[in-house]
């Protein structure tokens, strides 16, 4: 029995029939009825009930299938590697993007490396960042934008952004024309925050609560600008990046600093370090460090 013959199995135990498992692997259904033959022959077991419509594993058949499970994916793991090596430049990769980040750090990037990489396709899920973390680490996502930190027993990560939260009010509201506000003032304000699903929900909530407060969360969205375009129309406060401050529309709006205590801000681009991470993913991670570092570099020289 070969690797070949373990994916033929697997294939007849996914899809529950001899013909689909065939068709599938682009082989004979006689030569996949006489490879799981063999197999039990060898074996001395029968793998599969076939006494109904669809054929099932028995309970041998179930023993093998979890135990060809990790050698069949250490061989594809194998494959993939050495395909790397053959093709280099080609590839997809698979990345998580918060919507609040995407579009201020990473269309430059990403036209950047599809100029240099024009063979490597890229699929971006936008997401919270909370969720592109748990599907980078459930290996949906080969590699995410999160807020930093995150568990480094886990991820890889570097990080291209580091500043603070920043208070957003309507212009005619009794904060408006201060030099700085400490967070605990804020603790009979209206809030627009940021979903559950992203990382600043809890943070801002977090801060709170130190402070002596919960918040009172009238609005919650996903997209930044919703969020300043409510505090434009007096319906509360926000607390955004400076960063994403920088593009908010300020005619009806007042940005201060936030102290006592400031609410840091970090970003960073996470991978797995246990799953494999083929060529392509591993060129973006090295060009989009280098790209992120050197803007970082120009805006604060």
């Amino acid at each position: 029995m070969d690797i070949r013959h373990l994916q033929y199995f697997m294939e007849v135990a996914r899809l529950q029939s001899f013909t689909k498992a065939a068709e599938s692997l682009y082989i004979t259904q006689p030569t996949i009825s006489k490879t799981i033959k063999n197999i039990e022959e060898e074996l001395g077991v029968i793998l599969f009930d076939r006494s109904n419509k669809k054929i099932v594993l028995t309970d041998a058949g179930q023993i093998i299938f979890e135990q060809a499970q990790p050698i069949v994916k250490s061989f594809q793991n194998l494959s993939a590697e050495l395909g790397d090596l053959k093709n280099l430049h080609k590839g997809h990769i698979r990345l998580g993007l918060p919507p609040m980040v995407g579009s201020s750090f990473f269309p430059e990037v990403i036209g950047q490396f599809r100029e240099k990489y024009p063979q490597v396709t890229m699929q971006i899920f936008e997401d919270g960042a909370k969720k592109v973390e748990m599907d980078v680490g459930n290996g949906l996502l080969d590699i995410g934008v999160v807020v930093l930190p995150t568990d480094d027993q886990i991820f890889h990560s570097f990080s291209f952004v580091r500043e603070n939260l920043m208070l957003i009010v309507h212009h005619s509201h009794r904060l408006a024309n201060r030099e700085n506000v400490p967070l605990r003032e804020l603790a009979e304000e209206k809030f627009v925050l940021f979903r559950e699903d992203f990382t600043l929900h809890g943070r801002i909530i977090s801060e709170c609560a130190k402070e002596g407060f919960h918040p009172h969360v009238i609005y919650e969205s996903s997209q930044w600008d919703m969020i300043s375009g409510m505090v434009a129309a007096n319906l509360g406060i926000a607390l955004l990046p400076e960063t994403i401050c920088r593009e908010v529309n300020k005619s009806r709006i007042r940005i201060l600093p936030l102290d006592d205590p400031a609410i840091p801000w970090q970003l960073g681009v996470i991978w797995h370090k246990e799953r494999y991470l083929s060529f392509a993913a591993r060129e973006w991670i090295a060009f989009t460090q280098g790209v992120l570092m050197a803007k970082r570099s120009h805006l604060t020289s």
